[in-house]
């Protein structure tokens, strides 16, 4: 059989359309359900980027989603004080007390662990953008069982418009974003809204609403 190039790149045109369809695979929430988790309790989150401020900062903004998907959230001030005046220091150190413990010392149905693993602004020559990244796992406190991960990214070069001014006009203005985003620190707006797509229940493979939802909320667990 002759080798036809045109075929051959046609074809592999395609398996790439078929790849980049394909329909992500829904999350197995049966540990989830079968836990039905009614409070949360909040690690500090576990901070792998370059600034100090991270790790607060997502910390601030995981109350609010969490208690409108229907959960009872331990104040979060409240429970870092608690590992202080405990001696655990940092996030590391908290995130490795067992579960078992933390719900003897807390009562805890669950708790969220968090991983920050971008934070902060980027200058790449023509563009500057501040992005928020974040990792998070919810554990059962009474058997230490995994009940959902997730991940979400958020940025500010989503609604970034490059187009106009040419290359002189783009480096302008990725100049004075990034002096922009470095006074004002959008990365604290930023980790809002990543905490925001982390944690709203009712999203694909997202959280599942918890027992102070709403019905309607609760509706759509009863359906997944």
């Amino acid at each position: 059989m002759r080798f036809n190039p045109c075929k051959a790149l046609a074809l592999l045109l395609l398996a790439g359309l078929l790849g980049g369809c394909a329909t992500p695979t829904p999350y197995d929430y049966s540990a989830f359900k079968q836990s039905n988790p009614a409070s949360i309790l909040v690690l500090p989150p576990v901070n792998r980027s370059p600034d100090i401020k991270a790790s607060y900062s997502l910390l601030s903004h995981v109350t609010l989603p969490l208690a409108e998907a229907g959960y009872y959230v331990l104040p979060v001030a409240l429970v870092d004080e608690t590992f202080k005046q405990n001696g655990l220091m940092n996030a590391d150190e908290m995130h490795m007390v067992p579960p078992a413990k933390l719900h003897e010392i807390f009562g805890a149905d669950a708790a969220l662990y968090i991983e920050v693993s971008e934070y902060g602004s980027s200058y790449k020559l023509v563009t500057s953008e501040v992005a928020v990244t974040a990792n998070a796992k919810l554990v059962d406190l009474r058997n230490g069982q995994l009940l959902w991960e997730g991940s979400a990214r958020a940025s500010s070069a989503e609604n970034q418009n490059n187009s106009g001014g040419g290359l002189v006009g783009m480096l302008i203005t990725a100049a004075v974003n990034q002096i922009i985003n470095t006074l004002s620190d959008r990365g604290h707006e930023i980790a809002g809204i990543t905490s925001q797509r982390l944690l709203t229940a009712g999203t694909f493979n997202g959280i599942l609403p918890g027992p102070r939802a709403p019905q309607a909320m609760r509706d759509q667990l009863t359906a997944q």
